[in-house]
């Protein structure tokens, strides 16, 4: 009973910060240049990097180098200003009647599966903070291992709705249809640059207040 509701308080907690569904659109237009198969690939990269990025590596690798929360809030909040404002001028192709897939590097593949598409896109400083503060009461001895139990399939879980919503995300794309996803990634692209700068603002406000 004590895994079913750490499982449920982790998904819980990391699934409206992840927001696969929402992220679809925006990683769709990131990738519409490469085949469906490959972009199945990245989806499956994208849901395994995001599982090891939240709880397995992120809060180590902060840790190890000293980095606080609100330092990665502003780095990971300009990033993602960025990425949207690009996203927002970005000009759709005036004909697609035929569909073209430039060439990929599988080198290339990799690099963008981790950035900018797994962080700061899908795993931002918001779900690693959410990971540290899950993890900040963990208990000694068995319960320990139960909760790490917890956390890995409960990350398990989000990084499969990962997988599915960007995997698929042509498809929903196809369903909704072209002006309905136009929309959709517009208000996507403007609502990241929003949250981008909100991160960033309450990266700087906790700075600023550590100095009074």
């Amino acid at each position: 009973m004590q895994i079913a509701k750490s499982i449920l308080l982790i998904v819980s907690a990391l699934f409206p910060i992840v927001n696969p569904l929402g992220g679809s659109p925006v990683f769709l237009a990131l990738t519409q240049d490469y085949p469906r198969n490959v972009r199945m690939i990245l989806a499956r990269k994208v849901s395994v990097n995001s599982l090891v990025a939240s709880f397995l590596v992120g809060t180590h690798i902060l840790r190890f180098f000293g980095i606080s929360i609100p330092v990665v809030q502003v780095g990971g909040g300009l990033i993602v200003v960025a990425n949207g404002w690009a996203l927002l001028k970005h000009k759709d192709e005036p004909d697609r009647s035929e569909p073209s897939h430039r060439n990929v590097n599988p080198t290339d593949i990799f690099r963008s599966a981790f950035y900018p598409l797994t962080m700061p896109l899908t795993v931002g400083p918001g779900s690693i903070s959410i990971a540290i503060t899950l993890g900040a009461n963990e208990q000694r001895g068995v319960a320990n291992l139960l909760l790490i139990l917890a956390a890995v399939v409960g990350s398990a879980v989000v990084a499969a709705s990962i997988f599915l919503c960007y995997g698929f995300a042509d498809r929903l794309a196809a369903a909704l249809g072209e002006s309905a996803m136009n929309i959709i990634l517009r208000l996507s692209s403007f609502l990241l640059v929003c949250i981008g700068v909100q991160i960033v603002w309450n990266g700087v406000s906790t700075l600023v207040r550590s100095l009074q």
